[in-house]
């Protein structure tokens, strides 16, 4: 069973206070880092004015990244299911075709 801790994290200066388990405390560390990152890019571009409005363009561009990441991710093991497929069928046939004491 895990412990529970709380986790102080400064996102665009400001402070919260976040319950999280023990094995998980780093990476919530991380991903505060991350979004106030995003945060502070947008709010610096200047044109996206307020607090609630710079996390709301933050989860967006944040979202956006995850969904094309998968998206990449999906074509690349379709790709690789259909390469291994084709590597079998390969060697399907090579063993078919050379088959001990077989004469053609």
């Amino acid at each position: 069973m895990s412990q529970t801790n709380t986790l102080n994290v400064q996102i665009l200066d400001k402070e919260y206070c976040i319950t999280c388990p023990a094995e998980e405390r780093v990476n919530l560390e991380s991903a505060a880092r991350y979004l106030d990152s995003k945060m502070r890019e947008i709010r610096s571009s200047g044109k996206v004015i307020g607090a609630d409005r710079v996390a709301v363009m933050a989860a967006l561009n944040i979202t956006h990244d995850l969904l094309h990441k998968q998206e990449r991710m999906d074509n690349e093991h379709s790709s690789t299911r259909e390469r291994v497929r084709e590597l079998l069928e390969r060697v399907d046939r090579a063993l078919t075709t050379d088959q001990p004491g077989r004469e053609d």
